[in-house]
């Protein structure tokens, strides 16, 4: 059975983006568009918590069931959130295509019901050396949430 999901992002910059899984073990596909950016390459992850009450802070850090270290979306070790990068165009504008083998809309790591998080800056995968790397991947501030929902599929 497909899952399809939604999420509307606000804050700094504004998107819309939007989850779809034909079964419980194919990987999930994220479309959409981000839009007011600077140009280049802006961490991209889901977060732990579908709580927005106090801005993208309090949607807590990247959804990480399996207590790994952070990582690209394409390493072994990593985050269940972890999305790796989106990139804006000079316009500020991303347009998002990712498809993810670990994140789910239904089982162990489903993602409905926790947010999403546009970053400032680019998510160095875990590999740049900086304290934050194999946390957070020293992706910068948080310019825009929002919770994924469930929606027609």
């Amino acid at each position: 059975m497909t899952v399809k999901g939604v999420c509307v992002l606000n804050g700094e910059v504004k998107g819309t983006l939007f989850f779809e899984q034909a079964g419980d073990s194919s990987p999930v596909k994220v479309t959409g568009e981000v839009t007011g950016l600077k140009p280049g390459l802006h961490g991209f992850h889901i977060h732990e918590f579908g709580d927005n009450t106090n801005g993208c802070t309090s949607a807590g850090p990247h959804f990480n069931p399996l207590s790994k270290e952070h990582g690209a979306p394409t390493a072994e070790i990593r985050h269940v959130g972890d999305l790796g990068n989106i990139e804006a165009g000079k316009d500020g504008v991303a347009k998002v295509n990712i498809t993810d083998k670990l994140i789910q809309l239904q089982g162990p790591h489903n993602i409905i019901g926790r947010t999403v998080v546009v970053h400032a800056d680019p998510d160095d995968l875990g590999l740049g050396g900086h304290e934050l790397s194999k946390t957070t991947g020293n992706a910068g501030g948080r310019l825009a949430c929002g919770v994924i929902g469930i929606t027609k599929a």
